[in-house]
């Protein structure tokens, strides 16, 4: 029954990709000089839960709007080098508290009214002086630090700040910091995400939930000579399979989520290509540490020693990876080289159990995710191996699943024991890993696991306002030490995401942060 409705709704699924790309012309689809190839189909495993990317935190959502909004400073093509973006040059003061930013000139948002420095400062008033539950990553990222928003004239804007924040330029490169219109913001309100304006190469076109999300080119767009594509359609098929299907069969031009496994035989089809992401990214199983056996530091510690994550990397990576020490990738600065991964060691994890007044274990629940993400290529089968796992020391974990977005938001309100989750890096910075996802601070936003620890919290914040290099360094190699003893993750593996695509696409360059800008993009007839 399950295999036939699932059958039945691929079907129906491709029927509706494919009249919409009759739709483009009365041929293959074509722009309107007749060229074939002018609109992309980007197959992935879910849907986005908004298009407004200042209060969402999930990859499927900025996969989306990276394409319909700019930020003020750009990532560099497969790096988190900066680049000009909306501003075309930046500078900070000797202090360390005055941030300033020339804007690009002549810029217009998508509903025709001008970018300016005006329109910075009000999109980051909405996101200071909004609901801290609301702009998760505003509040992890910037919390309170900015005091005061200057605009000295229509193209200089000024930040003024209560103490040095060494990560804020790669801050404001990340997807979630993209500037809204702000016409467009006050006439939409909290229907904005249905309705997004930005700068982008991309405008928004139409929004069919858990179906397809169409953008079309923004033919005034700053960057001249961008985007190469006059269409890109976003459209969702949730199994890895299906969706591999739909680019063999031409239904799609370009899916992520690919099965490690597939990976050789989709090399040898002389009609495809595979992608790379260069890795920036973690997966783990979370343990939320204000639930029930899970508050005891010594289970947590018992529960990492139970995993076998060299036979999830072998089994479900295709070993195209690293297991994971920490909970970031070893490219970012910072990262403690000393520490090793926590072993597999069932017969440990036990006598640990019975320290803990768990001798015969106990019984908790552990959510598996939903959708395919780099970091996670199947979340389902996953969680069944790390269930085995734990069934090996006596600890009985019931598998729950929901849809992806009311997923993470029961998760982030700490409603799990455990569950499988895992981080993209938005910046390249370990401010955006240990911070972000691990600092008491974040607790109600990106820190699922509601993990918190004074020191921790001490060093970075420290760490923050730290420009010297080598001693930002010792203050996260220190506090990777402690989140290692408090064990509130267990940290799985860096994965090597792979895509794959039709081999007519040129010009795409998956991004480390998950992002992906197709303002290059062109499909070669």
């Amino acid at each position: 029954m399950k295999r036939k409705k699932w059958s039945f709704g691929l079907f129906i699924l491709s029927l509706a990709i494919m009249m919409t790309l009759a739709g483009c012309s009365s041929s293959e689809k074509a722009d309107g000089n007749g060229e074939k190839g002018s609109t992309l189909v980007f197959a992935r495993g879910g849907d986005s839960v908004s298009l407004d990317p200042a209060i969402v935190t999930d990859g499927e959502s900025f996969k989306v709007t990276q394409n319909i909004f700019d930020t003020l400073i750009l990532f560099g093509k497969q790096n988190t080098e900066l680049e000009p973006g909306l501003a075309t040059e930046w500078s900070t003061s000797e202090d360390g508290l005055t941030y300033t930013l020339k804007l690009r000139e002549g810029v217009k948002f998508h509903d025709g009214t001008d970018f300016n420095s005006e329109a910075v400062k009000v999109n980051f008033e909405r996101w200071k002086s909004g609901n801290e539950e609301k702009f998760y990553y505003y509040n992890s990222q910037f919390g309170d630090v900015i005091e005061q928003i200057n605009t000295p004239d229509e193209y200089t804007v000024e930040f003024k700040l209560k103490r040095p924040l060494a990560p804020f330029f790669k801050n404001l490169a990340m997807s979630p910091f993209a500037i809204a219109s702000p016409k467009a913001l006050k006439e939409q309100g909290d229907k904005f995400g249905d309705h997004p304006v930005g700068t982008g190469a991309f405008k928004f076109g139409e929004w069919k939930r858990n179906d397809r999300i169409t953008v079309t080119k923004n033919e005034d767009y700053w960057n001249e000579g961008r985007p190469k594509l006059n269409e890109v359609i976003f459209t969702v098929i949730p199994e890895n399979s299906s969706r591999l299907n739909a680019l063999k069969t031409g239904e799609a031009d370009l899916i992520d989520g690919v099965n490690f496994s597939e990976v050789e035989s989709i090399e040898n089809d002389p009609n495809l290509k595979t992608f790379f992401r260069p890795s920036l990214n973690v997966a783990y199983v979370g343990l939320t540490t204000t639930r029930g056996p899970l508050k005891d530091k010594k289970v947590r510690q018992a529960l990492n020693y139970a995993v076998d994550k060299e036979a999830l990397l072998k089994t479900f990576y295709a070993g195209e990876g690293q297991v994971a020490a920490n909970p970031m990738p070893p490219v970012v600065e910072g990262y403690n080289k000393d520490l090793d991964p926590y072993p597999y060691d069932p017969k440990k994890a036990k006598e640990i159990l019975k320290e803990a007044g768990y001798e015969d274990g106990f019984e908790m629940e552990l959510w598996a995710m939903p959708v395919p993400r780099p970091y996670m290529p199947d979340g389902q089968k996953i969680a069944e191996a790390v269930q085995s796992n734990f069934a090996d020391i006596g600890v009985k974990a019931n598998i729950k699943t929901y849809e992806w977005a009311t997923y993470l938001e029961k998760a982030r309100l700490g409603e799990a024991d455990s569950f499988l989750l895992g981080w993209t890096g938005d910046n390249g910075d370990a401010d955006n890993f240990l911070y972000v996802l691990l600092d008491e601070d974040a607790i109600g936003s990106n820190n699922y696991t509601y993990y918190k620890n004074p020191e921790v919290h001490k060093l970075l914040l420290e760490a923050q306002s730290t420009i010297d290099k080598e001693k930002r360094n010792e203050l996260y190699n220190k506090a990777q030490e402690i989140i290692k003893d408090d064990a509130p993750w267990i940290p799985l593996v860096h994965s090597k995401p792979a895509l794959a695509g039709n081999k007519t696409i040129e010009g795409f360059a998956p991004h480390p942060t998950g992002s992906d800008r197709l303002d290059t993009v062109e499909i070669k007839q």
